[in-house]
């Protein structure tokens, strides 16, 4: 398995641009992008509920049939018709389900793929512009509530041309029961109406709080250690308490309003019911209809409860998938820092010079510069200097003689990389991390783990490269990570590499080695090292001095 993690690299499927306009907007997105799943559930949708609804005119006429003397052809031929009904209904309904979870795989993958792709763009961008427990939260809950509103569309489609397809078979035989019907289960779904706009406000109620508590989960999981530090684990845990109730109490408001629509869709249509039956009784002791047509009155009527109640459950759905198509524009519609600049320029090839005019600090193309700065001043003049966070970049820095704000992202990403104390391990095998998707030789591997003393690190775990790291990399030290972390930043092989404070986490005789062999893995490569450690002065091609004030670089020289 490792041995294929740097033969070759997987390059995922492309996926149309999402309209992120509205909720609406995204929801026909998806039904654009690809509509056949859902006009094949419509088809069966129909074909299953429509011999459901025409079920209780057949078995009428049967009645009917039965109740005359001569010849019972009549009879076997209407008998024999209902079971062919029930056979195009059961071969219907197992298309439909296949036909609906069809729908609901391409809606959920779709949102998926769309919301991976928004959070690859913003990267960095993303913690500052929405919680975690926002973005965990719309992958799982709102993509679902999105995917079982293209599940139920099939089901409202039949019922709706069921529903019209029975009363105008009534309104043939009886116009007066007909006209009932035409009046009676449009006015039971209007009736429902009123209670959609609350359902909808407490929904986006409790998938608010849900947020809030995911964010402080996640923020009490990442921090335990620190929290026992500095004994906060009860008032943390309290904290979520209070959250979590808020959580319960707004889910428990939603359920209420979901439970009075699901009332409603039950009382409404029933009394629709009871209307009809004893309106067809009526006229059947007045002659006006035959038993056999009171019998169908009766079962249309009683069928014209399903329509309602889908048309109720197709309402409360597309009332949750509103909100969350709203939340995942919310989402998408956040721009990434840096942007695109509109008119690129390319980077020469080769080794590439990083200079920043304003500070005076210049890194010469292939030597290893290190530069001495306060631990405040060094994360920012990092950013700075390879573009990341939310600060605009600045035309006075220069990469390869290019202003840094005029070179394409995706190349600057590509060619420029940054790596510091925050960057993170993700869940995965070893293999998978290190090489981030990249083909990599096995000996490029080799090489970057000897030189940045993570050779052991990988050793020491039973299965090697082959050990699924858990969130973080929680299970090692925090030498450890950093050097794994060291070590794929090394993987990448980037033609400039900013490290920040590479070596703060190990012991001296670590960083003694990790220090050679760096500089000597990298010869011939830029690489800017930020650190006051005397280790990595030694090794410098090129020292600059940086004050707390803001004073510009001094150089020291340059190494022989």
């Amino acid at each position: 398995m490792a041995n294929r993690l740097f033969d070759a690299s997987v390059s995922p499927a492309a996926v149309p641009e999402a309209d992120a306009r509205g909720p609406w907007a995204y929801l026909w997105w998806l039904v654009r992008i690809r509509p056949w799943p859902l006009v094949l559930s419509a088809l069966l949708g129909m074909a299953w509920m429509v011999p459901l609804a025409l079920l209780p005119l057949v078995i009428g006429r049967a009645i009917d049939e039965a109740g005359r003397d001569g010849d019972p052809a009549g009879l076997y031929l209407w008998a024999l018709l209902a079971l062919g009904l029930g056979l195009i209904q059961a071969l219907a309904g197992a298309g439909l389900i296949q036909a609906a979870v069809g729908a609901e795989a391409h809606a959920l993958s779709y949102t998926h793929r769309v919301l991976m792709r928004q959070v690859t763009r913003l990267g960095g961008t993303l913690r500052a512009k929405a919680r975690s427990g926002d973005v965990a939260a719309s992958a799982a809950a709102d993509v679902e509530s999105i995917g079982n509103s293209f599940e139920v569309v099939g089901r409202s489609v039949g019922a709706v041309v069921a529903a019209v397809l029975v009363a105008v078979a009534l309104t043939v035989t009886s116009p007066v029961l007909g006209l009932a019907v035409l009046i009676g289960v449009p006015a039971a779904v209007v009736g429902i109406g009123p209670l959609l706009r609350p359902l909808q406000e407490r929904d986006e109620e409790q998938r608010e709080q849900m947020g809030i508590a995911t964010s402080q989960a996640g923020d009490i999981v990442a921090g335990l250690r620190i929290l026992r530090g500095i004994g906060g684990e009860a008032a943390f845990a309290e904290r979520f308490r209070v959250t979590s109730q808020q959580v319960r109490r707004a889910g428990e408001s939603a359920g209420r309003m979901e439970a009075w629509l699901e009332a409603a869709g039950v009382f409404l249509p029933g009394l629709v019911t009871v209307g009809i039956a004893w309106l067809g009784a009526r006229l059947a002791l007045n002659g006006t209809i035959t038993p056999g047509e009171l019998v169908a009155f009766y079962g249309a009527s009683a069928f014209l409860t399903l329509p309602v109640s889908t048309a109720t459950e197709a309402a409360e759905t597309l009332s949750l998938a509103k909100v969350a198509a709203g939340r995942i524009c919310t989402l998408l519609r956040i721009t990434p820092v840096p942007e695109q600049p509109a008119h690129p320029e390319p980077l020469p090839a080769g080794p590439l010079s990083l200079t920043d005019e304003d500070t005076g600090l210049t890194a010469e193309a292939g030597l290893l510069t290190v530069v001495a700065a306060p631990a405040d001043r060094a994360g920012a003049l990092a950013d700075r200097l390879t573009r990341y966070g939310e600060q605009v970049a600045p035309s006075a820095v220069l990469v390869g003689g290019v202003p840094l704000d005029r070179v394409d992202l995706a190349e600057l990403r590509a060619r420029v990389l940054r790596s510091g104390p925050a960057d993170t391990l993700f869940s995965g095998t070893v293999g998978e991390e290190l090489s981030a998707g990249l083909a990599r030789s096995r000996g490029a591997l080799t090489d970057a783990l000897f030189a940045a003393d993570a050779t052991d690190v990988v050793e020491g775990l039973p299965d090697g490269l082959d050990e699924y790291l858990g969130e973080g990399g929680r299970a090692l030290s925090g030498g450890q990570r950093q050097r794994l972390v060291l070590a794929r930043a090394l993987l990448a092989a980037p033609d400039v590499l900013v490290l920040e404070d590479p070596t703060a986490s190990v012991d001296a005789q670590t960083e003694a080695r990790i220090v050679e062999r760096v500089a000597a893995l990298r010869a011939g490569r830029t690489t800017v090292v930020f650190s006051d450690s005397p280790l990595w002065l030694g090794v410098a091609d090129r020292v600059h001095l940086l004050d707390a004030d803001g004073s510009p670089a001094r150089a020291e020289g340059v190494r022989s």
